[in-house]
């Protein structure tokens, strides 16, 4: 969700991917991003407890400063597979780039945040303030849903675009007037005296789920090590329930924040189980189901310019990994 650039930049990089990126390498080694999100630490926790090896995939576990690093790296195949949310899966499709949901990592519920400083205590009262966002992400669509739902639009703030980890900085330092960001970076900005979050992904259900998300050659390519992937995500989790002390010593050094600061994360990241995942890509006409909520956020950033035309949702989930899952 997380620290993504502008889409333009993105689109760049997933055409070159399209038009003469390196494709997944035959290699036995599977190369996985993730970054700075609280649904995606349980990937640390598979590979400090030996999960991956367990089920059979040798992986090269890649941990980006920079979310949008990894959303550059899968575009251009120097990387097989990431976790990264549905709006920047899209801008990559429409860009150019081949890639494939397989699972869904969590949803988003609450952990997404617009901050704003003492005295702002409504989406209504940014008008004419600066709120500075990493453009082109899902906050900043968090940002445009906000807005909508208050009767105004981006041109009537101050759009101020850095990434997420400035921006949260630059909001505590008292150099904008609000910001939108996500966890862990939601902590930074909310050292801020006075500051409180006038909205959240918890408003909007449904509207920010993550993923693994890996280049369509890997779907037909080595499908068994797709599975294997899957397999050790949800023995990760399993892991996590049953040691939790420990699960959570391992996510909050990686994120770089205290276990209670983490366990604060909670409530915010759903992590998704095999069953919700199942539902989640069966076709249907709620929220719930991810080829509905795709073409949702697919005209939404139609609409608000976000992409310049809309994403082909032809191919794009994959449910044979999800199905597949040994149960229990």
């Amino acid at each position: 969700m997380r620290t993504a650039a502008c889409v333009l930049a993105l689109a760049l990089v997933a055409a070159v991917g399209a038009c003469g990126g390196r494709a997944p390498t035959s290699h036995l080694v599977l190369r996985l991003g993730f970054s700075a999100w609280p649904g995606w630490f349980p990937w640390q926790v598979a590979q400090d407890q030996g999960i991956f090896t367990a089920n059979g995939i040798d992986v090269d576990l890649r941990y980006y400063d920079n979310y949008t690093d990894s959303l550059k790296a899968l575009a251009a195949g120097d990387i097989d597979a990431n976790s990264q949310t549905l709006n920047d899966t899209l801008a990559s499709v429409g860009a150019g780039s081949k890639q494939t949901i397989v699972l869904v990592n969590d949803n988003s519920t609450g952990n997404d945040k617009i901050i704003a400083r003492d005295g702002i205590t409504s989406v209504a009262d940014l008008k004419g303030h600066t709120v500075a966002v990493e453009q082109g992400t899902v906050d900043h669509y968090l940002i445009l849903l906000a807005l909508r739902q208050s009767g105004l639009a981006e041109k009537d703030i101050h759009l101020r675009a850095m990434p997420t980890d400035a921006a949260a900085a630059a909001f505590a330092a008292g150099q904008v007037d609000a910001v939108g960001a996500f966890a862990p970076f939601t902590t930074t900005a909310l050292q801020r005296p006075g500051s409180r979050a006038i909205a959240t992904s918890a408003e909007f259900p449904g509207a920010i789920p993550d993923h693994l998300v890996v280049n369509s050659t890997l779907v037909q390519a080595r499908p068994n090590d797709i599975q294997a992937l899957v397999n050790a995500w949800f023995a990760a989790i399993r892991w996590i329930r049953a040691h939790p002390v420990d699960a959570v010593a391992i996510m909050a050094k990686r994120a770089g924040v205290s276990p209670a600061d983490y366990r604060g994360y909670d409530a915010g990241t759903t992590i998704f189980t095999s069953a919700q995942n199942l539902e989640a890509f069966t076709p249907g006409v709620t929220a719930a189901h991810l080829n509905f909520q795709a073409g949702q956020i697919a005209d939404f950033m139609v609409s608000t310019g976000m992409v310049p035309q809309r994403p082909n949702l032809s191919g794009l989930l994959d449910a044979r990994f999800v199905s597949a899952v040994p149960q229990g």
